[in-house]
């Protein structure tokens, strides 16, 4: 069994009777660590997160941070600081055999030492690895597409557009100049449409410090499979926005897919071509590979069955919330309906899951998870937005500020809250920075140059 540090670094007491394995540290693994490190009695349980990284991302706030409009380390929580009675394991699960209790894991410390992974004991699992991005086999895509989950995806791309329109500025070339200020969104959902229309303000703006780069001269491009975008705000919103986008110059096509990105040219299914330079793929996502490498029961898209008490069906001592589980909707009229893998149920899912959890230790009943579903808001970037909340439709300016205040109250701990909320009074105050920090990506690169080596190559247009 591996022997891990707490969060404080120093090496943990003998192991209570109980241990609760939690996998993942986003928002529902995070949750209900903090909910059951709350519950729990001292010496009660010991609670272990594992989690690739260090830290919580608040995924709603991508767009603002690719946008420049909050810094990216107010968008993430550093798990030590939220959870100091927790032990913190930086890794991966790759494997989990519940019959056993054991999961196998790849952590930072086994890689270092070259074991590779590590054999876990547990008692309880809560499974909430979260989701990954559902790529296709498009020609090009693995080599030119990226992607925005994570906020080192998010800033990237904004690097990546200031990039582009230093490039189109600093070019004789037409072709190049055209191709660098031609931008392709894929998926009409919140992660593509938000992400394209905060950014697109975001060049827009920029585009004044360009001697010779207009808003005019750039071309924003959203391809959408289905018919309609944001459908969780519904159909009358969706309408809106592919109306309010139309308006800004942006290229909105509906039942439109992308075929191929190979040498840089986006080819559509509606035969349209575009020479371009940025691909940025946001069509869905899928679950993550660690439930296919558990000896758990899954549904037909590869989600955990769970029932309405959140623990796996038919399983004991294992648990489950958030994209990774299929959870019966019991508000819902229709029988059958599962709860959206949102952030909206996320949060409430891990209240209910840590507080079964900490009723099954004690042999108390468990409680049935229930929320009806409160609506959605979308931004279309500053002072834009749409919202369907509580039956109540709004748009512009108070579906944007609506966005905000409803994201700003879900952010976790009260620090972050007041530093984004004070980043976005500063932000109505002086100008944008509109500075591509790119070389942080390859930080050595200064260095191995004055060292004798090469600079890296740029990507170049075939």
């Amino acid at each position: 069994m591996v022997k891990a540090e707490n969060s404080r670094g120093t090496t943990p007491a003998p192991s209570p009777a109980t241990r609760v394995l939690v996998v993942g540290g986003g928002y529902v693994g995070m949750y209900t660590a903090l909910r059951l490190q709350q519950k729990l009695k001292s010496g009660e349980a010991e609670v272990v997160v594992v989690s690739p990284d260090p830290y919580m991302t608040y995924q709603p706030f991508l767009p603002e941070a690719a946008a420049g409009n909050i810094s990216p380390r107010h968008v993430v929580v550093p798990l030590r600081r939220v959870l100091p009675g927790c032990t913190i394991l930086i890794g991966e699960a790759t494997a989990i055999d519940h019959a056993k209790r054991t999961a196998t894991l790849r952590t930072l410390g086994s890689e270092e030492e070259g074991t590779g992974t590590v054999e876990f004991t547990y008692d309880e699992l809560v499974l909430a690895p979260g989701s990954v991005s559902r790529t296709l086999p498009i020609p090009g895509l693995a080599d030119h597409g990226i992607g925005f989950k994570t906020v080192e995806e998010a800033i990237g791309l904004r690097n990546h557009v200031i990039e582009q329109m230093d490039i189109a500025s600093s070019t004789r070339d037409p072709a190049i100049r055209d191709a660098a200020l031609t931008f392709v969104f894929v998926g009409g959902g919140y992660a593509g449409v938000e992400a394209l229309a905060e950014l697109e303000d975001m060049a827009r703006y920029a585009s004044r410090y360009y001697h010779n780069i207009k808003a005019d001269d750039m071309k924003w491009i959203l391809v959408e499979a289905t018919g309609k975008i944001l459908p969780e705000v519904g159909e009358e919103m969706g309408t809106y926005a592919v109306r309010e986008l139309r308006a800004r110059n942006i290229d909105v096509r509906l039942d439109t897919r992308l075929e191929s990105c190979e040498d840089r040219v986006a080819v559509l299914s509606d035969g349209a071509r575009f020479r371009t330079r940025t691909v940025v793929w946001t069509a869905g996502v899928k679950p993550h590979p660690i439930l296919a490498a558990a000896d758990l029961p899954l549904n037909e898209r590869g989600r955990l069955l769970c029932t309405a008490k959140l623990s796996v069906d038919g399983v004991e001592h294992a648990w489950a919330a958030g994209d990774a589980a299929a959870v019966p909707d019991l508000t819902a009229d229709e029988p059958g309906t599962e709860c959206a893998p949102n952030a909206q149920h996320a949060l409430r899912q891990a209240k209910v899951l840590a507080e079964n959890i900490v009723a099954s230790l004690r042999g108390e009943p468990l409680q049935d998870y229930r929320h009806a579903y409160a609506g959605s808001v979308a931004s279309l970037g500053l002072h834009k937005g749409v919202a369907h909340v509580y039956g109540r439709k709004l748009k512009g300016y108070p579906a944007w500020l609506m966005h905000r205040v409803y994201h700003l109250s879900r952010v976790p701990t009260f620090n972050r809250k007041a530093r984004v909320l004070a980043e976005w009074t500063l932000s109505g105050l002086f100008k944008r920075e509109i500075v591509s920090l790119g070389s942080l990506e390859h930080p050595r690169a200064e260095f191995e140059l004055a060292a004798g080596g090469e600079r890296p190559e740029r990507p170049k247009d075939t």
